[in-house]
């Protein structure tokens, strides 16, 4: 009786795993139907020109997306590498020098409440401390110097994304087993030649499945952006320079989208922006998966 209970209870702990998968499947196949449908009229309009069009003119009706796509892309990428140097020494720290302990508790905690913190706060943080800093920067450089554009976006989102890659790389690396460091250790490394040539080697794939997580939130950024960035539709010229990017465009002209062809033209920006986010998940998946065969 209890043998078939148990089996019982594992077709049904099965089944329900199984239903929970397909209807994610089936919710993403619903966001997608439903960009695609309510950005069709701009799809008939613009053609697959909007990819690469640098007009972006309501009045006019001519619509292009290649301004946001470049920002998207350069805040994204730039917030990363920011970000990647900081986020490596604070996982190290927390993984490997202090991985029990008051100092631990202290910066975790710390890290969490980073995480926590609303975008929008972000955004008004920076506007009042870092674009400062940056327009300074902009006229001892000659520049005009508003202090919001790409560079000010990116300092902040790097900031934002640190969280999320120190959560997933302290863990990995805290995993790293003790007898390979040990060994090491005995043939006389040093703790840094064990850190670059064992604990870093091995965890090469955690690490950039961390970086993966940190670059999906940069991509879909709203708030903080588009307080920072400047929100200009022209095809940024410099990392100093204004920008959109996809997320802080509809955010700003969602709202005040008059006419078929302008709502449906935005919407198609966000379908873009989910394909572009998928992509990028594919290849990071792949990426990680070739990296860890090849160890």
């Amino acid at each position: 009786m209890k043998n078939r209970w148990l089996v019982l209870e594992n077709k049904i702990f099965v089944r329900w795993l199984s239903f929970v998968s397909i209807l994610t499947m089936i919710l993403l196949l619903i966001f997608f139907i439903t960009l695609t449908v309510s950005s069709w009229p701009a799809i008939k309009a613009n053609g697959i020109g909007f990819l690469w069009g640098k007009t972006w003119d309501p009045v006019a009706n001519h619509f292009g997306m290649l301004p946001f796509l470049a920002g998207t892309i350069i805040t994204s990428f730039l917030s990363l590498l920011i970000s990647i140097p900081f986020s490596i020494a604070a996982a190290l720290f927390l993984g490997e020098y202090f991985p029990k302990g008051a100092i631990t508790d202290i910066f975790r905690n710390a890290i969490e409440i980073l995480a926590a913190i609303p975008t929008v706060v972000y955004g008004f943080w920076g506007l009042y401390t870092i674009a400062p800093l940056v327009g300074k920067f902009e006229l001892k450089m000659h520049m005009p110097a508003p202090g919001v554009g790409i560079l000010t976006a990116s300092i902040v989102l790097s900031i934002m994304l640190i969280p999320y890659s120190v959560s997933l790389m302290r863990q990995v690396i805290s995993m790293t087993p003790t007898t390979l460091k040990e060994a090491a250790y005995a043939l006389g490394s040093t703790r840094s030649e064990v850190i670059t040539r064992i604990i870093l080697p091995s965890n090469i794939s955690g690490i950039s499945a961390g970086f993966l997580l940190s670059l999906g939130r940069a991509l879909g950024e709203t708030m903080a952006v588009t307080i920072l960035i400047g929100n200009s539709p022209e095809l940024p010229r410099n990392i100093f320079s204004p920008a959109y990017t996809m997320a802080s465009v509809i955010a700003n002209e969602f709202t005040e989208a008059i006419g078929d062809v302008y709502l449906s033209s935005l919407i198609e920006i966000g379908l873009m922006l989910f394909i572009i986010t998928t992509i990028i998940n594919l290849l990071g998946r792949l990426v990680i998966k070739k990296i860890s065969y090849s160890l």
